[in-house]
């Protein structure tokens, strides 16, 4: 593929004259970044968000950053914790961080580790008002802590950058297969872009999904500006395995090689003695599962295995009526599990498995 110059975009954005701080007014501070996007070099610094708290009437929220310019190149971003408890990603950006030879990159690197901080110290998927980052976007200036940082990203950052690398994996809701994944956006070239960035991943299993709980996604909002979005589910539970976190640190470093942003050889599965990959659709609403009432729900597949339509897929069961039996919650269609419910206790029309048909590159294109 032809790779986009730095700041090239395959739709029209609104010019954006300064990145390093949105518009300040008297009303309403707005975030600010600390480190200079012009300058060559490494630099450590935040994305300082304003806000006024009960034991602190001036505060904020401050997310760490790690910058690397080196010579010409594209801009990518890379992005982890957006929900608190995914924390594969939160490790691979952090070693990133640490381990990564600005002589290496070619272009400009921007790592932020963890997007919602107060959620990940706490183990949660929401922030604690309550608010999910990831149903944020576009976000707004004048409006609350979690939508003034996504008005930042989406004015602020989006704008400088050609990729946004969004770093997920099933926190303690769900359990995946370690997989990278991405929307089948309409623009031909930016989906076989997003395509090729998905498959550098090197993932055993691959997913085309949709958006079944509302609107407001970073990975759209990015998408809408005609960026290269990749994103990945690296395992969950709420626990990373060495095995997840291995697959997230090689498979994010192999991506921003092939982007061209890191230096180095881009690896393939034959390179690594592995088979090709499994490409997996789960586009439509009716490949995902939902408990239909609440209840104990106890998983009886696992991420990878094949089911049929009809086949019990779990079951709910009641502690607190004895006399009740366990009610199956059946797979939606023939296909192969991407993933599966992780925590126990469901509520009626939580998701408790996705099921994926095999595709192919060609037809995605």
């Amino acid at each position: 593929m032809t790779r986009p110059s730095p700041g090239s975009r395959f739709v029209d954005n609104p010019s954006f004259e300064n990145t390093i701080a949105l518009e300040v007014s008297i009303k309403s501070p707005t975030p600010t970044l600390t480190v200079d996007l012009k300058k060559q070099g490494q630099q450590l610094g935040y994305i300082r968000v304003p806000r006024s708290a009960n034991l602190a009437g001036w505060g904020g929220l401050w997310l760490a950053v790690s910058f690397v310019s080196n010579g010409e190149g594209p801009t990518v971003l890379v992005l982890g914790g957006n929900h608190g408890d995914e924390y594969e990603g939160q490790f691979a950006t952090l070693d990133l961080i640490r381990t990564i030879d600005p002589d290496e990159v070619a272009g400009r690197l921007i790592m932020v580790p963890c997007l919602s901080p107060e959620a990940s110290r706490a183990g949660t998927r929401l922030w604690p008002s309550g608010a999910n980052f990831n149903r944020s976007f576009p976000g707004s200036p004048d409006g609350d802590t979690h939508e003034q940082l996504a008005d930042f990203f989406t004015r602020g950052l989006f704008p400088e950058c050609d990729y946004v690398i969004d770093l997920h994996s099933g926190g303690r809701s769900m359990v995946w297969s370690q997989m990278s994944h991405m929307h089948v956006v309409e623009n031909l070239e930016q989906r076989r872009a997003m395509l090729e960035g998905m498959l550098a991943f090197n993932s055993d299993f691959h997913l085309l999904y949709t958006d079944v709980a509302g609107s407001g996604l970073l990975p759209g909002e990015a998408e809408r500006q005609g960026k290269v979005v990749i994103t990945t589910e690296a395992g969950g539970g709420g626990f990373p395995t060495r095995a997840s976190l291995n697959g997230a640190y090689e498979g994010l470093r192999n991506v921003l090689r092939h982007i061209g942003v890191l230096q180095g050889k881009v690896a393939t599965r034959a390179d690594l003695g592995k088979d090709p990959a499994v490409i997996l659709s789960a586009t439509d609403a009716s490949q995902y599962a939902f408990a239909h009432e609440a209840g104990l729900y106890e998983t009886l597949i696992a991420p990878g295995e094949r089911v049929e339509s009809g086949q019990p897929m779990g079951l709910i069961h009641h502690p607190e009526r004895l006399d009740r039996q366990t009610e199956p919650v059946s797979a939606p269609c023939d296909g192969i599990v991407a993933a599966c419910r992780a925590f126990p206790w469901v509520e009626q029309g939580t998701c408790v498995g996705v099921v994926g048909i095999p595709t192919t590159t060609d037809a995605i294109l």
